[in-house]
């Protein structure tokens, strides 16, 4: 045992490896291949699980404004609102005429009882210029007999007259109680209210501002719950269902320490396709607290059309860049490390990478090569480049 561990340090110092308090034999690393289907990088944006654009409903001055971008507000809370002193104006000159309108009502109403109680058909003066008690006794009868006239249908004709008085008298009164909502309905709209608890991430208009109806005041979101939104090609979406987990790489660092960048969850898929595009629209759900609205994240979609997984995989942590060029050191059969120029593929969760050129399965590489390693320059073993 004594003798292996003499031996492997004894390689690593030939080579350049400065070793630690610990077994140098663990910084090699042997090159295996990559499991599982391989993954399609689809760039999206971070995006509000809920947000609104409040928008002016009537025209007017703005006359107040809760406060700036990153103010939180709780639901039901007032956002901005717009001068009303016009409509309140309005509303009070509207009760009047409703008030009006109910007396009339109520006077209909009146009239109608001593129509049917007392009808003016039988008290009314005659037409013969004498005291109205012989036209009750004598004229009226006379009259009625000889077919000159008809009380009941008189008194029919006046009932339904005052009938139709009351009638026009509650729809008077319909009509401006009508009014009287759309007027409330206006001031509710000059009013702009939280629709839930969220923050203020953009304003358009200042205190004092004139707006017309349809532009924007502000945008309110909930940033407590995040999504990534992207549009994958229609080819990947029969792979994804909801609910699915994926993983997903953001501007940020992962808060967790982790280097595999952070499980997603499926949230929602549209049902239909852009026609000119030719993509999906899908939501993911983020964890909370990762990243922030607005900002750019690479979500890693499985391709399912594709033949598997035939590049190897090594940790991210053995490649060094000579300038803009990645390499890693490879162990030849003496195990002396030579620097080799890799082609590097797509991220794989744990931390590691695909090589698409450059290495083989099996191969010896230092899985963290330090500042003393040197190195000559190696053929590439693992095919063109």
């Amino acid at each position: 045992m004594k003798k292996a561990l003499t031996a492997s340090i004894c390689i690593l110092a030939c080579a350049g490896v400065v070793p630690g308090p610990a077994a140098a034999v663990d910084d090699v690393y042997v090159v295996r291949q990559a499991e599982g289907l391989p993954t399609v990088a689809v760039g999206g944006t971070v995006i509000p699980y809920k947000e609104v654009t409040m928008a002016a409903q009537v025209p007017g001055r703005i006359r107040y404004l809760a406060g700036i971008e990153g103010d939180r507000f709780e639901e039901g809370e007032l956002l901005a609102s717009i001068d009303d002193t016009e409509l309140r104006a309005k509303r009070q000159a509207l009760l009047a005429q409703i008030a009006t309108a109910d007396a009339q009502l109520r006077n209909a109403g009146v009239q109608y009882s001593r129509e049917l109680y007392s009808p003016r058909s039988r008290s009314a003066p005659g037409g013969m210029a004498v005291p109205n008690l012989f036209d009750q006794f004598f004229t009226r009868p006379m009259e009625e007999f000889v077919g000159d006239r008809d009380q009941d249908a008189e008194l029919s004709a006046d009932l339904f007259a005052s009938g139709t008085q009351i009638q026009e008298a509650r729809n008077a009164l319909m009509r401006l109680q009508a009014e009287l909502q759309a007027l409330d309905s206006k001031l509710r709209d000059a009013r702009s209210i939280a629709p839930f608890e969220g923050i203020i991430v953009r304003k358009f208009i200042e205190v004092g501002d004139t707006v017309q109806p349809g532009q924007p005041l502000l945008n309110f979101a909930d940033i407590e719950y995040l999504q990534v939104e992207v549009d994958i090609p229609a080819r990947l979406r029969p792979g994804l269902r909801e609910g699915m987990m994926l993983r997903a790489e953001l501007d940020v660092p992962n808060p967790n320490g982790g280097a595999g960048g952070v499980p997603i969850r499926v949230a929602q898929i549209f049902p239909m396709a852009d026609p000119q595009r030719h993509t999906v629209k899908i939501k993911f759900d983020l964890p909370q607290g990762v990243s922030e609205p607005g900002m750019y994240a690479k979500v890693l979609v499985p391709d399912f059309n594709a033949t598997a997984r035939v590049n190897p995989v090594i940790p991210r942590s053995a490649i060094r860049f000579n300038g803009s060029l990645p390499g890693v050191y490879v162990l030849d059969e003496q195990g002396q490390p030579q620097l080799r120029l890799i082609r590097v593929g797509e991220s794989t969760p744990g931390g590691s990478v695909t090589i698409l050129s450059g290495l083989r399965a099996g191969e010896r590489i230092l899985a963290n090569p330090g500042p003393g390693v040197a190195g000559s320059w190696a053929r590439d073993a693992g095919g063109g480049r």
